[in-house]
């Protein structure tokens, strides 16, 4: 049976400045004066796709939520995890700076997508932290492309139509633009202003969710990856589901934390007033990455 760990954990905030090298287009420029970033694109599967490079180190791929931006995601998260390893964080296919392509978009081809930036810029194997929807890509990561993909770090994900109340597809099936949180229209809007374009990949999220099918017990079972899921105890997904989606995957460990979809990372729906980084579980992901 596999363990399941209900946590408190405090962690510090710090910042480093850092280097890192990348083959494609870049600048440089500075995050709270303290921690460097690289951007930069990379022509892949079609599209340019948009990525941000901080730190040093082992590498990190981070892939955001669905409808989400790098920062929205994992904004909080980044100068802490930056202090210890390379960090790849990523725009999928029509969200941010990524283009889109005359297609819908789809968990597979967002792993495609990682998989042919990460052999664009000479990464050979990374882990894969994923959130939300970006979590469902991490684990088609670990199907798909085995071979670039080491630990996985699954968060908040729904691997199952039954794994989550009936009430989400219902709403699901009848969401509209203006129900899409104003905070990721305001991020959106901040690195790509074209309202178009927002409603676009508002649209294609929606089609993704509404045409969802489940993974297939079989492609769970034969990943061989070790695989870390992470689920709030409010989370989109039922906890029972998680528990039965850990115990499908060989090697896999499951924490459960107190609160919602994403508010242990700090993403940005979910994120508290007064909030201290001592709220995100930041050592307990590189304890399970640095167990090698």
């Amino acid at each position: 049976m596999k363990k399941v760990i209900v946590f408190v954990m405090v962690a510090l905030l710090c910042a480093a400045k850092v280097k890192s090298q990348a083959k494609q287009s870049q600048m440089k420029t500075k995050i709270n004066d303290t921690l460097s970033v690289r951007k930069g694109y990379s022509e892949v599967n079609g599209i340019k796709m948009y990525y941000e490079i901080y730190g040093k180190g082992q590498p990190l791929v981070l892939i955001h939520g669905g409808g989400s931006t790098i920062q929205t995601t994992f904004g909080r998260v980044i100068p802490m995890f930056a202090l210890h390893r390379q960090l790849i964080c990523v725009e999928l296919q029509a969200h941010g700076r990524t283009e889109d392509r005359n297609t819908p978009i789809s968990f597979e081809q967002d792993a495609d997508d990682v998989a042919m930036l990460m052999k664009n810029l000479g990464i050979a194997k990374a882990d894969i932290f994923g959130f939300s929807n970006g979590g469902m890509t991490a684990i088609q990561m670990a199907i798909r492309h085995p071979e670039r993909s080491g630990k996985i770090i699954a968060a908040s994900v729904l691997l199952k139509r039954d794994g989550t109340s009936p009430q989400f597809w219902e709403f699901m099936k009848n969401a509209t633009f203006a129900q899409m949180p104003q905070s990721y229209k305001d991020a959106f809007m901040e690195v790509n202003p074209d309202r178009n374009k927002l409603m676009n990949m508002n649209l294609k999220c929606a089609e993704r969710m509404n045409n969802f099918k489940d993974f297939p017990d079989e492609q769970l079972k034969a990943i061989k990856s070790q695989v870390m899921f992470i689920n709030g105890n409010e989370d989109v997904a039922l906890p029972e589901h998680i528990v039965a989606m850990s115990r499908l995957i060989p090697q896999s460990k499951l924490v459960i934390v107190p609160g919602g979809h994403g508010e242990y990372i700090g993403e940005i729906t979910t994120l508290k007033q007064g909030y201290k980084n001592s709220d995100f579980i930041v050592p307990i992901i590189e304890n399970f990455l640095d167990k090698r």
